[in-house]
């Protein structure tokens, strides 16, 4: 049965079938124009740390008030 808060079902599917968790495959699912390449955004190098903490937060990654620049910057990658 579809989940309603899913917005691409198809994709979440496939990413559980690669064995993503269903908490990452649905974050990816529900974003628009995932998978796409060509994307703006600078590098996380490039960030400041207050907006690479905006980030995580964005994300949910805990303990992110403990990181300094570099943690957020694998934890984003890593997330």
């Amino acid at each position: 049965m579809p989940n309603p808060q899913i917005k691409d079902e198809e994709k979440y599917q496939a990413l559980r079938d690669k064995g993503y968790s269903e908490e990452k495959a649905a974050r990816i699912a529900n974003t628009p124009d995932s998978g796409k390449k060509g994307g703006k955004s600078e590098k996380y190098e490039k960030w400041t740390k207050e907006d690479l903490y905006e980030q995580a937060k964005k994300v949910g990654i805990e303990g992110r008030s403990k990181m300094d620049k570099g943690d957020l910057i694998h934890a984003l990658r890593n997330n």
